[in-house]
């Protein structure tokens, strides 16, 4: 939350009615284009990050694995994904390593006690 709003303060389309990501090519009256976005901020930042090119669909399979980490129903995550068959939903994400951290240890007490 604290990120979108040092965001809307230093945009100069900061107005409840704004878009979050007014494009100054259009004078604010449209977001910014979703592949330049992504060829000029999203693919910049990822890789001086070090983690690779990384584009939208990188983040609906976070998005999947974070559904997936509060224990959404998978049929819940299915329609939030917009999939028409689990199959695909099943394929997205990976599991949080807490997450799966912490049911490994659960297995790991039973196997020593």
């Amino acid at each position: 939350m604290q990120l979108l709003l040092d965001w809307r303060s230093k945009s100069e389309f900061n107005r409840d009615t704004d878009w979050v990501w007014a494009s100054p090519h259009s004078g604010g009256e449209m977001p910014y284009h979703f592949q330049s976005m992504q060829k000029e901020h999203i693919v910049p930042a990822s890789l001086a990050a070090g983690l690779g090119k990384i584009g939208w669909h990188t983040f609906r399979h976070t998005y999947r694995s974070w559904l997936d980490a509060v224990g959404t129903p998978l049929g819940v995550q299915k329609d939030l994904l917009r999939h028409s068959h689990i199959n695909t939903t099943l394929s997205y994400g990976a599991g949080m390593a807490d997450v799966m951290r912490q049911f490994n240890s659960q297995v790991v007490k039973r196997v020593i006690q």
